[in-house]
C-alpha cells in the first residue's frame, strides 16, 4: 500500500517571469495544531510547519507572492520587479523541504515583490504578521516586534484605505490585531483603543470570540496597570 508524505508538490506559474515550476505544500490531514496565541499564531504538534510553504518563489527570477497575490501589475511594476528582483537574482531553488531561515527568506522576498507591485496592505500586513510568528518560534524578539510593528502600520492603512473589503478579513478582526499586536508591541493606550473598538461592535457582530477576546485583553491589560500601580 502506497505511503501518503505529508508534502506535495504543487505546480505553478511565475506570474512574472511566465516559467513553470513546482512548490510543496502541507497536506491539511498532516496538520496539527496544539492551539493558538492570542494574534491567532497556529502551535502545530509536530511535522512540517504549514507556514513554511506559505509563500511561492520562482527559482527562475525570484518573484514571490502568496495565494493572496493579485495577478494584476500596475503599470510600472514589471519594470521594477525586474530591475529591482529578476536583474539581482541569484538562482535559488525552494521547492524542497524548508528550513525556518528559508521559510524567512521566501517571506522577505514576498514582502519586496509585493511591496513593489503594490498588493493591499491588508495582503501585505498578512506577510509581516506571519513573518513575525515566525521570529516568535525561534525567538527572535528584536525581529518579532520589528514585523508586528510593520503589521500594524499595513493593517492601519488597511482599514483607512478600505481595501480589506472583498478579504476574509473583516474590521472586526482587523481593529482585535492592531490592539493585539499594539499590546504586544507595548503600545498600551492604543492596544486599549482598539480593544474598545472591538467590544464597541458587541450587539452587532457575527464574531462574537473576537469580541470575548478583546474584553480578555482589555481586562489583562487594566489589572496589569493596577498591579503597576500599587
Amino acid at each position: 500500500m502506497q505511503t501518503i508524505e505529508p508534502a506535495y508538490n504543487k505546480k505553478c506559474a511565475c506570474r512574472f517571469c511566465k516559467k513553470s515550476f513546482t512548490t510543496k505544500k502541507i497536506r491539511s490531514r498532516f496538520v496539527k495544531v496544539s492551539s493558538f496565541d492570542s494574534d491567532f499564531c497556529p502551535n502545530y504538534i509536530e511535522g512540517l510547519n504549514p507556514l513554511h510553504y506559505y509563500i511561492h518563489t520562482c527559482p527562475n527570477c525570484g518573484y514571490s507572492e502568496s495565494d493572496d497575490f493579485s495577478p494584476y501589475f500596475p503599470q510600472g511594476a514589471l519594470e521594477l520587479i525586474k530591475s529591482k528582483v529578476a536583474d539581482a537574482w541569484m538562482p535559488h531553488d525552494y521547492s524542497q523541504e524548508r528550513s525556518i531561515q528559508d521559510a524567512i527568506s521566501t517571506y522577505k522576498l514576498a514582502i519586496y515583490s509585493g511591496t513593489l507591485k503594490n498588493e493591499k496592505h491588508i495582503t501585505l500586513a498578512g506577510l509581516y504578521l506571519r513573518l513575525a510568528w515566525l521570529y516568535r518560534s525561534i525567538k527572535n524578539t528584536v525581529q518579532e516586534q520589528r514585523f508586528m510593528k510593520l503589521a500594524i502600520k499595513e493593517y492601519m492603512d488597511s482599514y483607512m484605505g478600505d481595501d480589506f473589503k472583498g478579504s476574509q478579513v473583516s474590521e472586526t478582526r482587523i481593529f482585535y490585531l492592531i490592539g493585539e499586536l499594539s499590546r504586544r508591541t507595548h503600545q498600551i493606550d492604543q492596544a486599549v483603543k482598539y480593544f474598545s473598538k472591538v467590544i464597541e461592535k458587541q450587539t452587532h457582530t457575527t464574531e462574537p470570540k473576537l469580541i470575548e477576546m478583546a474584553r480578555e485583553r482589555w481586562y489583562e491589560i487594566r489589572e496589569e496597570q493596577k498591579t503597576a500601580s500599587n
